[in-house]
């Protein structure tokens, strides 16, 4: 008898569900209003009239790149934005990526969450694991906590590398750091053809057609989510998270945009200066009595360049303005999608132009950043044979420190140094048409900081961060809100103090005065470097008197000098910045992290989609195997059996042409390809096929022998003239979106069966 009523009943909840239009017209009679449900959860609700919030934050953009702040390249988004809020001439970051993110994130102090550097030089210091710690919540799990639906799109590099796996964990990825959804990638740069995307927690392989670009995709799935999130639930304000990875290099564009920019740097690095610095006077953004620093003697005039290297720099500029302007251009259509939904005029929208000045780490200029990254650097003969092909999918491009320097008018210096205005002052503009309408257009000289910007949004928000969250006890904030500015332009700044450290450049701010240290390593040395820190010399600057930081006027006071340096003392034990350490190359060791491959040799690898990242792949040393135990088809079959990295750097085992095949890029360059390859084919039927790489010291960069093995028997030998950066994403039996070659068609999935993959490390026992 019970049986009978339980298939009956199952039978009529199955009916139910396959009828849903008949539910509310049987049950109506029986429908309760939520209100008076005792034992389902409330979800939160966010306070009455909250703003939708949109937070933008680009990558390594000076303060002088856009129209806005009197820079060359058209921002018409971000410009337009600034037209009708407010500019910020005074905000400042923290100098590099992660750390001005951790910081915008939690509205504390970089050091003070862990993050006083990017996590691929984490060491093991209270202030510097790179791991976010569960009492610093992020504007994301505090405004899911108060109502509001949340989404990242774009670059998140605040997971520790070792975290980065294919299976986490995942607490420090961003759903868990309180977003409902996330579509971007984990990793400090990745190529706009080619991304190594991520959709939650799931690895994404990005279509390879002609027309694909991930700033585009990222724009379509922001637009998709908001307009599903319009739809299921449209009583919650939205939190989005914008973090585009551009135009940090890898410089890529449509090339329909970068021609638009074409003989418009012709002038070069110094003309492009003094050309930008007298737009910002006459809009206003810097004072009429504003000072133009000089180029530094390290970075070389335009002029003394030859014809050819002109030539290559001025087309590597038009990438850079391209890829930046491109990026805005599709931020544009977010924000035409909020005014087409009639929701842009109650949505904050914050747009932070650079989490860091811009970059000046590629001296020369590259089409390949991963191998100059390695040592192989930019070659003008190269670069102009493919001059036309620069910012397209064959090229990992980079530009000279000139124009870095010229992208962070009027200042010195630029990214990595946070003792100069160069690396941490960037544009900051507001918008909320519904707030801002008195003041709009208006600019804003109050000092403030991005730890600023999460207290402004839950201001904003009316909302109160708690003081506990998830069970953890929450650090104080540290920043201050920013909204008593919005109606105030000459309110005094409640921001009266700040230090500044990274990579042992540091600085202390009060009151309008600034002491600096003086940077000893050029952004763009690869040089191996002590920890110099303690001996780094010091500079004083009276930024009530001279905005961009162009007197130092140590000498005259040495009193304020030596106020201003107790005072970076203070913070600097306060916020955990202490140890300090200027080595940035020797930090670069993996083995200076945690591992999930430590302390193994030998490791299994079997066929399928999944992305090995470097988290997840063990640290190889100069010596290591590869075996592949496969079995071949009788009719033969070509395909990829391990491969890493791709067309810019890397390596892969391949069977080509039904021949074992290894090739080993160390740049984009035909000189660089190693090719090694039996010349006979393989029978069908199980085989082991073998490489054996053994690196060898060389200057400036080692080489490499490899055997290359069939069923115990060596089938080929070669040499690798030089080898430099060898990272990258792993696959098996196939590649992943980015070719090792694009005369081989991706994901070139080896059609026989590969039985598994076995990597082993050779510990050297002498």
């Amino acid at each position: 008898m019970h049986r009978r009523i339980y298939f009956a009943t199952t039978a009529l909840a199955g009916w139910l569900v396959a009828c849903p239009v008949l539910v509310p017209l049987a049950l109506a009679q029986q429908s309760t209003p939520a209100a008076s449900w005792r034992y389902f959860a409330q979800p939160p609700r966010a306070p009455e009239h909250a703003p939708n919030v949109l937070l933008i934050m680009t990558d390594d953009v000076g303060f002088a790149a856009s129209q806005a702040f009197g820079g060359p390249i058209p921002t018409l988004t971000f410009d337009k934005l600034a037209e009708q809020g407010l500019r910020y001439n005074q905000f400042h970051v923290t100098a590099m990526c992660s750390p001005t993110r951790a910081a915008l994130l939690t509205g504390r102090n970089h050091h003070s969450v862990a993050s006083g550097v990017i996590n691929d030089v984490a060491t093991d210091e209270p202030g510097y694991t790179t791991v976010i710690p569960e009492s610093a919540a992020t504007i994301g799990d505090v405004l899911k906590a108060n109502g509001y639906a949340t989404a990242w799109f774009g670059k998140n590099h605040n997971t520790p590398k070792w975290e980065n796996t294919p299976v986490g964990p995942y607490d420090r990825w961003p759903d868990g750091m309180g977003f409902d959804y996330f579509y971007g990638f984990n990793a400090a740069m990745t190529d706009q053809f080619a991304p190594a995307l991520i959709e939650n927690r799931n690895q994404i392989i990005a279509p390879r057609s002609s027309d694909y670009i991930l700033d585009k995709d990222l724009a379509d799935h922001a637009i998709s989510w908001l307009r599903i999130q319009r739809n299921v639930a449209p009583d919650k304000p939205f939190f989005m998270y914008y973090a585009t990875g551009t135009p940090h290099s890898p410089q890529q564009a449509p090339k329909a945009w970068i021609d638009r920019f074409k003989g418009k740097f012709d002038q070069g690095w110094d003309k492009l200066r003094e050309e930008t610095f007298a737009r910002q006077k006459s809009l206003g953004v810097i004072p009429r009595d504003a000072v133009l620093t000089p180029r530094p003697k390290e970075i070389p005039a335009w002029l003394s360049l030859g014809v050819d290297e002109r030539r290559v720099a001025a087309r590597l500029m038009e990438v850079y303005a391209a890829t930046l302007a491109y990026s805005d251009d599709q931020i544009g259509r977010v924000i035409s999608e909020l005014e087409r939904a009639g929701e842009i005029d109650n949505t904050l929208v914050i747009y932070v132009q650079g989490d860091n000045g811009a970059s000046e780490e590629g001296f020369r200029g590259t089409s390949n950043d991963l191998a100059a990254i390695g040592g192989i650097e930019g070659d003008t003969e190269y670069m102009l044979s493919i001059l036309d092909e620069l910012g397209g999918p064959r090229t990992f491009g980079n530009y000279p420190s000139g124009w870095g320097w010229a992208m962070n008018t009027p200042f010195q210096w630029g990214k990595q140094v946070a003792s100069h205005l160069g690396g941490i002052r960037n544009g900051l503009a507001i918008s909320w048409p519904e707030r801002l309408s008195k003041t709009k257009g208006q600019v804003r000289t109050q000092f403030h900081h991005v730890i600023d910007i999460a207290p402004t949004i839950y201001e904003a928000a009316s909302v109160k961060p708690p003081s506990v969250l998830g069970g953890a006890t929450q650090q104080p904030i540290e920043g201050v809100s920013m909204i008593y500015t919005f109606d105030q332009a000459g309110a005094p700044t409640t921001h009266t103090s700040q230090y500044f450290e990274m990579l042992g450049n540091r600085s202390f701010y009060k009151d309008g005065w600034i002491a600096s240290t003086t940077p000893q390593r050029m952004p763009w040395s690869h040089a191996a470097q002590a920890n110099q820190a303690a001996s780094y010399k010091w500079e004083l600057y009276d930024l009530n008197q001279d905005y961009s930081q162009s007197k130092n006027v140590a000498a005259k006071r040495p009193d304020k000098l030596k106020e201003l340096q107790a005072g970076f003392d203070a913070a600097a034990s306060a916020y955990n910045v202490l140890p300090l350490n200027s080595d940035f190359i020797g930090r670069l060791d993996r083995r200076l992290r945690p591992s999930q491959t430590a302390g193994r040799s030998d490791f299994t690898f079997y066929p399928g989609p999944t992305r090995y990242s470097d988290g997840a792949f063990p640290v190889v040393g100069p010596q290591w195997k590869i075996g592949a135990h496969i079995d071949a088809p009788g009719a033969g079959g070509d395909g990829a059996l391990m491969v890493r990295g791709g067309y810019f750097v890397g390596w892969g085992l391949f069977v080509i042409d039904n021949r074992p095949v290894f090739i080993f890029r160390a740049s984009d360059r035909p000189e660089d390809t190693t090719r090694i390859a039996s010349n006979k084919p393989l029978s069908a039927g199980s085989h082991l096929i073998e490489v054996e790489y053994a690196q060898s010291p060389g200057a400036p960069l080692p080489s490499a022998g490899v055997v290359l093995k069939v069923d115990g028997a060596v089938v080929a030998r070669g040499t690798i003239p030089r080898v430099g950066y060898t990272g990258g994403d792993v696959y098996v039996g196939q590649m992943g979106g980015a070719p090792l070659l694009f005369d081989l068609p991706t994901p070139f999935a080896y059609p026989g069966k590969i039985e598994r993959v076995d990597f082993s490390i050779v510990v050297d026992s002498h």
